[in-house]
């Protein structure tokens, strides 16, 4: 008959340990989901009342460098100075949820704006259905008149390492990175600034299909807190039944 035995000094304090860190571990990172669970509801406070004001001048040429994109995301500006409407740049996407009558697989047609003061906007104008790409990027359109639109501002958006290269050809992106875009359009037209702005939504039926920005913030950390918390809790239980246990065994 097999006997069961009391582990030995090192291995049980090895174990309590082992146990104690595992919780304590697991309060810190609860603590940490709270902590973020704060900043996400600050930055959702922060964005509506954003997106409900004023539009501000677009950030000079000259202040670009050091610009806070993030603190500055969603923000409306207005912009004075022409399009470039032969530059123009198409992203694919796939456009779900949206407000206007197009949706589905398409592309965001992005256009480069010389500013009157200096310097280079991209200005998404909208969604196109995917039949309306290579129309996107002929657009026949004036190209010199000047005038003041206003959008929300957006920093750029990475690539992933999956991100496929650019199609040159036919001026097909697949993010809407500043930098990317600027590889793709006249380098005269440069300095090119770090974000881009979204312009709103114009006539019903309109297209480029405006006003598609999704303003949408994840904000899971309430319950990966209590998880993380719970996880603790289930530790220090597990350890309080591997005490009771031991003592049995001692007595036995």
């Amino acid at each position: 008959m097999t006997e069961t035995r009391r582990l030995g000094p090192i291995m049980t304090w090895t174990f309590v340990v082992m146990m104690l860190a595992l919780a304590v571990t697991c309060v810190w990172l609860g603590t940490w989901q709270m902590h973020r669970l704060a900043e996400k509801e600050a930055l959702i406070v922060a964005v509506d009342q954003r997106l409900h004001a004023d539009p501000i001048p677009v950030p000079a040429e000259t202040t670009w460098p050091t610009l806070d994109l993030e603190a500055l995301n969603f923000q409306p500006v207005s912009l004075t100075g022409s399009f470039r409407y032969n530059q123009t740049v198409t992203v694919f996407t796939s456009l779900g949820s949206a407000k206007g009558r197009a949706s589905g697989p398409g592309y965001w047609v992005v256009t480069p704006f010389v500013l009157a003061d200096g310097g280079t906007v991209f200005v998404n104008r909208g969604f196109v259905p995917a039949d309306f790409q290579e129309a996107a990027v002929t657009d026949g359109q004036a190209e010199d008149d000047q005038v003041t639109i206003s959008g929300l501002l957006r920093p750029g958006e990475e690539a992933g390492f999956m991100t496929p290269e650019p199609n040159t050809s036919d001026r097909i992106e697949w993010v809407r990175d500043p930098v990317r875009l600027a590889a793709m359009v006249d380098p005269a037209l440069g300095p090119f600034a770090p974000f881009y702005v979204d312009l709103p939504a114009g006539a019903p039926g309109e297209l480029p299909q405006g006003g598609e920005t999704v303003v949408e913030f994840p904000n899971n950390h309430l319950g990966y807190a209590y998880t993380w918390y719970g996880f603790a809790i289930v530790a220090v239980v597990m350890l309080g039944f591997w005490f009771a246990r031991q003592r049995a065994i001692g007595k036995g």
